[in-house]
């Protein structure tokens, strides 16, 4: 029997058994991109880890509602509610309509969330179509005592939250007295009885382009209160997951958790989830420093930090090589070996698909089955470990190890009994593409091609043409491809070397 799936609670800082509010359906909400810029390799991690986390619940059964939002209109998204609209910005320096930025990074997002075989969300909602519902939530906390309205803007009452015996900076464990005293006066914050308040509703000065009309004066929603709205609306005011970067966790989600408890009067989300971040070479990655990456440079190879591209499932397979709440170090030594895992997860795919029991009648070898059902057990243990793909992946190494002992000879099939045999190679095959999400990269008519050479080979092999063969093996290498002459056939594999 498969232990309890345990989630790592960020709110409660402990890992507690997964319960389903309203089993088999679970809520789960992502904060998705905002949509002025490339997506870039730390929203790349963040989606993905949540994509993974998405597949497995729905292999434990549960049926998922999976909200990921996108945010688009343009408002300011700094701690302060200071800044620029960088929506706007950018469509002015290309002489855009907004929405035509918002449209080419929402699409980029898209292209690349296909390219790693991420699942589309079951819902994926914009900030500009829930502007309504957005002043309704305004509303409703004015009303409540817990907002004021001054000057056409309209902001969260903190103190008297807390004032209410309710707990700002419970998520991130920070103290409303050492943010009070920790903040400084900053140009535009004039407006709020206290530096902590923050905005959610903004009047929109002469520059800003998006803007819309409201009770209060004709600006746009602060920066914390879509995702309030758009959870509560698609998910109910209280949900089983919210998730997000670590970056996130103060102030946008600890913003949610005041607008959700002040306006319905319950904590909104029952288990907090952070990816944590990335670095590259030790370093933390930012364009200052000029060592970040975007995934189109991954891909084709174009930056300096890179000897090489690197494919979209070299990439996933980096990825989920580490638990997704550990920092991540990217460097190029670091993506070669994720390649050549990569090969070696999809040489053992191949192989898995090809197995079949046959009718050899053998007794069963109680040792070796009791290691094959072990090696299981590891996998499902790393999964319900908070998702600890990192401990699941060397699982499946060593349940590929007895899968290719099969495939060699070494270990027959009966030895394990059908059952187990069918269990082993069906588990592998899960795992690896409909759970961790991975699939062969391959161009069209690839294997027909393989095969052609490797027919060339096998007559060169019978005729004695060494040189030719040599010539045919180096050529095939070249392209990633490792010729494998076996007893009883010559057959091929992703190079690993």
């Amino acid at each position: 029997m498969q232990p309890p799936l345990k989630i790592y609670n960020t709110l409660t800082r402990e890992k507690e058994v997964f319960e389903a509010m309203n089993p088999p359906y679970v809520g789960m909400y992502v904060c998705g991109p905002t949509v002025y810029s490339n997506v870039h390799l730390g929203n790349v991690r963040t989606f993905t880890s949540f994509d993974v986390i998405y597949r497995y619940l729905q292999h434990l059964g549960y049926k998922v509602r999976y909200v990921r939002n996108i945010t688009d209109v343009g408002h300011l998204t700094d701690d302060d509610d200071n800044g620029e609209d960088k929506i706007a910005k950018k469509a002015k320096l290309e002489n855009l309509e907004p929405m035509e930025i918002v449209q080419r990074y929402t699409q980029d997002f898209h292209d690349v969330m296909r390219m790693l075989n991420n699942n589309s969300p079951s819902v994926e909602p914009s900030a500009t179509g829930h502007i309504v519902e957005q002043i309704e939530m305004i509303e409703t906390l004015l009303n409540k005592g817990l907002a004021y309205e001054i000057n056409g803007s309209v902001y969260f009452d903190v103190e008297e939250y807390q004032k209410r015996g309710l707990d700002y900076g419970q998520l991130s464990g920070r103290k409303l007295e050492d943010l009070i005293s920790g903040s400084r006066d900053l140009d535009g914050q004039d407006d709020k009885r206290n530096s902590v308040d923050f905005a959610l509703w903004k009047k929109a000065n002469s520059g800003h382009i998006m803007r819309w009309n409201s009770p209060w004066s004709i600006g746009f929603p602060g920066w914390h209160l879509e995702c309030s709205v758009m959870s509560s609306k698609y998910l109910g005011k209280t949900f089983d997951i919210h998730g997000g970067g670590m970056d996130l966790k103060f102030p946008h989600h600890e913003c949610e958790i005041a607008q959700g408890t002040g306006t319905h009067g319950e904590n909104p989300v029952r288990y907090w989830m952070h990816a944590n971040m990335l670095t590259i070479n030790g370093q933390k990655m930012s364009k200052s420093l000029g060592n970040s990456i975007l995934p189109h440079e991954l891909f084709t190879g174009s930056n300096d930090l890179l000897s090489q591209p690197y494919s979209p499932m070299t990439l996933r397979f980096f990825m989920l090589q580490t638990h997704y709440r550990s920092t991540m170090d990217l460097s190029d030594e670091a993506f070669q070996a994720a390649k050549k895992g990569y090969f070696k997860m999809m040489n053992g795919l191949k192989v898995a698909k090809q197995m079949a029991y046959g009718e050899r009648l053998e007794e069963i070898d109680e040792k070796q089955a009791k290691q094959v059902e072990g090696i299981i057990d590891s996998i499902y243990r790393g999964m319900n470990d908070d998702f600890n793909t990192a401990v699941a992946i060397a699982g499946l190494f060593n349940l590929l190890k007895k899968i290719n002992s099969i495939h060699t000879n070494q270990l027959s099939p009966q030895a394990l009994g059908k059952a187990l045999f069918e269990k082993a190679t069906q588990t592998y095959i899960t795992f690896v593409e409909e759970i961790l999400g991975l699939i062969e990269e391959k161009p069209q008519q690839f294997e027909h091609l393989v095969e052609m050479v490797l027919e060339e080979y096998k007559e060169a092999k019978a005729q004695k043409a060494y040189g030719k063969v040599d010539k045919l093996r180096a050529g095939l290498k070249e392209v990633g491809i490792t010729v494998k002459d076996m007893k009883d056939k010559i057959d091929w594999a992703y190079d690993e070397a």
